[in-house]
């Protein structure tokens, strides 16, 4: 019993990670209609310029502020310089683009940050709980990282549900030529989708860092599993991304708790795959909604 507590906790940490990161891919397609796969390299950029401005002595929060800024700006930027051009092209040629960006970012933070592995510091503490005579492996950052997450869901909820902002990016998304006859900017939604992304996509990095330490690829892998998260619980349901991604935490971490590591990625495939056939559009999607 005591195993499968600890399994479930680990699970629920992992998946908190997991969850950011899918939340931050369920952005940007709610907004775009583009699966972004350089969201992970894009939230180790700004992560690597959160850890510069800490180096260079600013306080912990401020350099936090300044992640969050520079992943707003890095996706408008990308979204404006790289991906405009294009837009009108295949959606497979945007899918291209972001691989190209990926490889691009994590060849050249080496370049400038260096290649090592390095620490993040975590804005609280990495100590598991004690609860009296027991010690259980939850941290407070632990718990940071589950209620930003949990927060994160609710805003985008908000943000698409109930706010004309979040209907005319929805719509930019689905429909460009007659969005434009309704009076929208659609470059300006596009721009702006690929720039909330970009900033839930860094905040994702700051919670993943402290736990998987800092190094160019290591948002590589969590990409894999916050998107397998993503595709269980509906690229377009934020509550699905949550879901999904702690269900891949506890499998991930019952599998190779219970039938060893090498088994995790597998059993992560297997479950993929079983509720794929159930429900093609994901766990959270509805029927009637249209998929582009």
């Amino acid at each position: 019993m005591q195993r499968f507590i600890v399994l479930t906790l680990n699970g629920l940490t992992e998946g908190s990670i997991y969850a950011a990161m899918a939340l931050a891919l369920v952005m940007i397609w709610r907004a775009t209609q583009v699966v972004n796969f350089a969201q992970g390299a894009m939230a180790m950029f700004t992560t690597y310029l959160a850890l510069f401005s800490l180096e260079r002595g600013a306080p912990y929060w401020m350099a936090f502020l300044v992640a969050l800024l520079c992943g707003l700006l890095l996706g408008g930027v990308i979204e404006r310089v790289l991906v405009r051009p294009v837009e009108s092209a295949p959606p497979l040629n945007i899918v291209i683009l972001t691989l190209g960006v990926l490889l691009v970012l994590e060849a050249v933070a080496p370049m400038i940050f260096g290649g090592q592995i390095r620490s993040f510091p975590a804005a609280f503490s990495i100590v598991g709980i004690k609860l009296g005579s027991l010690q259980v492996p939850f941290s407070a950052f632990d718990l940071f990282t589950l209620a930003s997450v949990v927060f994160l869901m609710v805003l985008l909820l908000l943000l698409f549900q109930k706010t004309d902002l979040g209907l005319r990016m929805r719509a930019s998304a689905f429909n460009a030529e007659v969005s434009r006859l309704l009076g929208i900017r659609v470059g300006r939604m596009l721009t702006l989708g690929w720039a909330l992304a970009s900033l839930v996509g860094a905040l994702s990095g700051l919670l993943i860092a402290p736990t998987l330490l800092l190094y160019p690829t290591y948002m590589d892998q969590v990409l894999v599993f916050g998107f397998t998260g993503a595709i269980l619980g509906g690229l377009d349901s934020p509550p699905g991304a949550v879901v999904g991604g702690l269900a891949m935490g506890f499998s991930l971490s019952y599998v190779g708790g219970y039938f060893g590591s090498d088994l995790e990625t597998v059993g992560a495939l297997v479950i993929l795959v079983a509720v794929l056939m159930v429900r093609p559009r994901g766990l959270f999607t509805l029927r009637a909604q249209r998929v582009v």
